[in-house]
């Protein structure tokens, strides 16, 4: 902590400008390049493969299926911080996706999503207020946040919200940059 009470490590920022612009790994090692979904519209889930809420990771594909031909993309990003639920490797984390829930959305490395190992692209995402008011810290695996094609967050859901509830559907279409052919 600095001596405002803010955090500071590396890779940290003020929580302003484009999520696209934060810089963070891909699963598959190498650089996640979240600027190639600039002008496109993401849904940004911490995810886990050890937890109750994990079957959620067939109606985010569902979700990233339906709509990737409108500029949209699902995000997962692995988190081992809620009591050790994502305990694999990057290689184990894939192949769970890939064999039980066929997931063919991008996901990035294991990061930090609280305390002060936080990853710079949660700093940009954590001061969004979800419907009920909270903001802040992540509650638990699977906490969604919807991101316009500029980079900027638009809608936050808790973890218990499923990804195919009409609330998180209402707010995709929003934000969806190509219309229904």
């Amino acid at each position: 902590m600095t001596a405002d009470n803010t955090m500071e490590h590396a890779g940290s920022v003020d929580g302003s400008g484009s999520v696209y612009d934060v810089e963070i790994g891909s699963l598959q090692g190498g650089s996640a390049d979240l600027g190639q979904y600039r002008g496109k519209a993401a849904l940004i889930v911490n995810v886990a493969s050890k937890c109750g809420l994990t079957p959620q990771y067939a109606g985010l594909e569902r979700l990233h299926e339906q709509y990737a031909g409108r500029g949209f993309t699902v995000l997962g990003v692995p988190c081992n911080q809620f009591m050790g639920q994502e305990p694999g490797t990057s290689e184990e984390i894939a192949e769970f996706c890939s064999a039980t829930y066929g997931v063919t959305f991008p996901m990035t490395e294991k990061v930090e999503v609280n305390g002060e190992g936080r990853h710079a692209l949660y700093e940009r995402l954590v001061g969004f207020a979800d419907e009920e008011g909270h903001s802040g810290d992540i509650r638990w695996n699977f906490e969604k946040f919807l991101v316009s094609g500029d980079g900027s967050v638009v809608a936050r859901f808790s973890p218990q919200t499923e990804p195919e509830s009409a609330e998180v559907v209402a707010a995709i279409e929003k934000v969806l940059p190509l219309s229904a052919a």
